[in-house]
């Protein structure tokens, strides 16, 4: 199979597809891949890593679109991207199309067969290609939020970790899955007071095994976050319905409670945020403050350690893409596990929960597939 890397162009996206080593296993395999001119750099990357790894360099991501099969990104492709996909086409990537209509939309018209990491799913009930994001996102909010506490970044004037006799920040994480784990680890070890807010009880156990008794946890409620949000100097919202829209947990009048200049890092913004003031932002322009509190929402927050992300998500995503590679469509008819990251298919949404939170119409990806 032909498979391309064009390079991403989402602001501030740093990460690439395809690691030089990812590569080399794709040529070893038989499969010519095509990378274009420069997709690496920002990830530490170089052109002559990719020719030595197999590769062939080709000058822009149109020459990548025209000559691929199969296209491998990281973020969802943007509105020039989607217009170079074609039919009979695979898109591999992060989509989150649940709060993404247009993006959806441009899907839908091109054809493709539109493949969402975040979707994929294992044996356990787990989501593997979205979990290596989820461990870097959620150690990065904990960084960010302690920079954002700082009274020259619009925070509180708080230093995260404390000093003796001065207490240190207090920390409220909504979800105890895999963002909320980092980040309450990541917080933990910083020095700050943590509070876990989780539904499950066996997830609650856990987290409190692998912190020794160290992270709070309650059961999440109205309740419990009415109460918490006000103890709190920085909310990290990191709760996920697999391929939906985030739930709105944090709404506006939670924020008149808040104390002034505390700060909520929104890791759910990719599936639409889960604070009811959220917001998409960047890199270059992180945050924005209502009713005096600071809010960060950085669509993409792997992206600032590209090299580590890029590395780590090839790690999962490796074996998927080669069996894309190996047996195209059919390695979705072959894995269950694999086929649950379909979310478009000639024209048709084909994951329920996207279709739901679009408002639009759900197909059988096995009955597209029978009537195409």
């Amino acid at each position: 199979m032909r498979v391309g890397v064009p390079s991403e162009i989402k602001t501030n996206e740093h990460r690439v597809g395809l690691t030089p080593t990812a590569v080399r296993e794709y040529a070893a395999r038989g499969h010519s891949v095509t990378v274009q001119a420069g997709a690496g750099a920002g990830a530490g990357f170089t052109d002559d890593d990719y020719r030595k790894a197999g590769a062939t360099l080709a000058p822009d991501a149109a020459s990548v679109f025209a000559g691929s099969d199969m296209i491998v990104k990281v973020k969802e492709p943007q509105k020039v991207e989607w217009e170079m996909l074609r039919e009979d086409q695979i898109l591999y990537t992060y989509l989150h199309l649940a709060p993404d209509p247009e993006q959806t939309k441009g899907l839908m018209a091109s054809g493709c067969a539109a493949i969402a990491y975040e979707t994929v799913t294992d044996a356990r009930g787990g989501l593997p290609l979205l979990a290596p994001m989820s461990e870097v996102a959620g150690r990065i909010a904990v960084f960010s939020a302690a920079e954002t506490l700082l009274k020259h970044n619009g925070g509180m004037g708080l230093l995260f970790c404390g000093v003796p006799g001065v207490a240190p920040a207090r920390v409220l994480v909504l979800g105890g899955g895999v963002v909320g784990l980092n980040a309450a680890r990541m917080a933990m070890g910083l020095g700050a007071e943590v509070v876990v807010l989780e539904r499950s009880i066996p997830r609650m156990a856990y987290i409190d095994e692998v912190t020794g008794g160290r992270v709070i946890t309650r059961y999440s409620s109205i309740g419990a976050i009415d109460e918490e949000i006000v103890k709190a100097d920085v909310v990290i919202g990191a709760v996920l319905v697999p391929g939906a829209s985030a739930p709105k947990l944090v709404k506006r009048e939670h924020l008149a409670k808040m104390k002034p200049g505390s700060v909520l890092v929104d890791v759910a913004i990719d599936q639409g945020g889960c604070f009811e003031t959220s917001r998409p932002t960047t890199h270059e322009d992180p945050t924005y403050v209502i009713d005096g509190v600071v809010h960060y929402c950085v669509a993409n927050m792997p992206g600032a350690a590209p090299r580590t992300s890029s590395e780590a998500l090839n790690n999962a995503t490796l074996p998927f893409g080669l069996a894309l590679a190996d047996k195209g469509l059919d390695a979705l008819k072959a894995d269950p596990h694999l086929a649950r990251g379909l979310n478009v298919l000639k024209g048709q949404i084909t994951y329920p929960a996207v279709a739901q939170a679009l408002g639009l119409d759900w197909s059988d990806p096995f009955g597209v597939w029978a009537h195409g």
